[in-house]
Formats: C-alpha cells, sequence, structure tokens
C-alpha cells in the first residue's frame, strides 16, 4: 500500500483518507526529497572513503583516471576488432 503524506508541523498526514486501524504502526520510506540550497557534506554519503583502506589504490582521483584509460584501451580494441 503506497500512502501520499504531506510532512507538517512534525507529522505525516495522509493527502487521502486511509483505511487503516488507529495506532497501526508503519514504515515510512521517503522517495521525493526537496532540496534547499547546498548539498549535504560528502562525508555523509555512502561511498565516501570507501577506498581508504586499499594499497592498490593511492586515491580518488587516480583511481578514476585508470578506470578511464582501460576503457579506452578496451573501446580501441574493439573497433580495431570490428575494421579488421
Amino acid at each position: 500500500m503506497v500512502i501520499e503524506a504531506k510532512f507538517e508541523g512534525g507529522v505525516f498526514r495522509p493527502l487521502r483518507k486511509v483505511k487503516l486501524k488507529e495506532g497501526t504502526v508503519v514504515e515510512i520510506h521517503v522517495n521525493r526529497e526537496e532540496t534547499h540550497g547546498r548539498a549535504g557534506p560528502i562525508r555523509e554519503l555512502g561511498f565516501a572513503g570507501m577506498w581508504a583502506n586499499r594499497a592498490d589504490i593511492k586515491d580518488g582521483v587516480s583511481y578514476v583516471d585508470t578506470l578511464r584509460t582501460v576503457r579506452e584501451i578496451r573501446s580501441c580494441s574493439c573497433l580495431n576488432r570490428r575494421s579488421s
């Protein structure tokens, strides 16, 4: 069941009548989020620092550069095979 609601004054208020018994405990998953102004700190994102303990990854920029280089080499290899 999906119940659309508006959050006002610290309370979720359904936009339509809901057929649930009084006192029913529900779980709310927020799908839409309005962002005002700046994004939050990158430290709060799940992937921040995920390579911190990896000896094979110096830093994020170097890692991305390596991935791009490998992708470019593979792309060129595929193009060369097609033209042969």
